[in-house]
């Protein structure tokens, strides 16, 4: 049976005054929870993304037709509203879903013993950025779903993604000095086949914004160019990035690089096979709703594959007072890294 330690009034006004030391001093989680945590904060950020690409596939963007309300006079749906109300008020209170996410990961992050200063800064971005993404979403409402600001929403909780990969990542390494697995010629295609991830990412907004989805049925602007140009100059940068992710596959077995760098790309490139299956079909079959929201789902995680390849070209140990961070191994000249 769990003992509940008693407060005292000082211990009362130090929990009102700063919540996190308080619950810090008193707790300490275990590893595994920090990293669930995390992962959960990850998980969220993704949903948020596929329900957020419900709203405009099903039409429902103005559904709730002002911010912060629904309605003028209600935040809540009122019964003169359709189901599309439902679905963007459901959308809307996902956000508190996510931000539940991301206290409890600043949370664990602030609890853990010793404290990691770095875990906290992610946890705080995902919030700020959660919270900036939540006006910006206000934004396209007030706007009409203008398909610019659309795209910013998108790109946003890109970011979002990003930082919550990054944060999940570091609770299962160390902080000790980053030891770099591979040489630069890796490092330098990893980066490329980043760069062009982003580009892929920016050209699917364009397409979304140039599509027959704009969210509303009523009268939605649109972005003034050719969809299906946009779409096979997305589908070129979506062959680039298959090649880059194949070719590192072979660089990386044909120099003997660790094992962790080769799967992270074998899980990458079996990720772009099914987002590649999806998006031709739905290409030819004209767009239907349920394959536009497999697509979606899987952009997201081709960035996490993608971040995932680029994070296992290192390695991070524990810092301990025995060890100074400044005694682990140099980075290895050689292409393959240290073996």
């Amino acid at each position: 049976m769990v003992t509940v330690p008693k407060l005292t009034p000082a211990d009362a006004v130090a929990a009102v005054r700063n919540p996190l030391a308080f619950i810090a001093a008193h707790w300490t989680p275990d590893p595994r929870t920090v990293r669930r945590a995390a992962l959960a904060a990850l998980v969220m950020s993704v949903v948020i993304v596929v329900t957020g690409g419900a709203v405009r596939l099903t039409g429902s963007g103005l559904g709730c037709p002002t911010w912060p309300e629904c309605t003028d006079g209600s935040l809540t749906p009122t019964n003169a509203l359709s189901y599309h109300s439902a679905i963007e008020f459901t959308n809307r209170m996902l956000t508190y879903v996510l931000c539940a996410a991301v206290g409890w990961a600043i949370i664990a992050a602030r609890s853990e013993k010793p404290h990691r200063r770095s875990l906290t800064r992610l946890g705080w971005a995902q919030f700020w950025i959660v919270m900036g993404n939540a006006i910006l979403g206000g934004i396209v409402v007030l706007v009409g779903l203008n398909p610019y600001t659309v795209a910013a929403h998108f790109l946003l909780a890109t970011a979002l993604i990003t930082v919550a990969a990054v944060m999940w990542q570091r609770t299962r390494e160390g902080d000790g000095r980053p030891r770099l697995l591979v040489g630069k010629a890796v490092q330098q295609l990893v980066w490329a086949l980043v760069a062009v991830s982003l580009l892929l990412i920016a050209a699917g907004t364009v397409v979304t914004g140039a599509g027959p989805h704009p969210g509303d049925s009523g009268e939605v602007e649109r972005i003034d160019v050719s969809w299906s140009g946009v779409a096979e100059l997305h589908a070129v940068f979506a062959w680039i990035v298959v090649s880059l992710t194949f070719a590192l596959w072979f660089f990386l077995k044909g120099v003997g690089a660790p094992q962790g760098p080769r799967d992270r790309v074998r899980d990458l490139f079996l990720i772009l096979l099914g987002q590649g299956v999806i998006g031709y079909v739905q290409y030819f079959t004209h767009l239907p709703t349920v394959l536009v929201g497999l697509h979606m789902f899987g952009s997201c995680l081709v960035w996490i594959g993608v971040l995932r390849v680029l994070f296992s070209l290192r390695e991070r140990a524990e810092v301990s007072a025995d060890v100074p961070v400044q005694s682990y191994d140099a980075v290895s000249a050689s292409i393959a890294g240290p073996k």
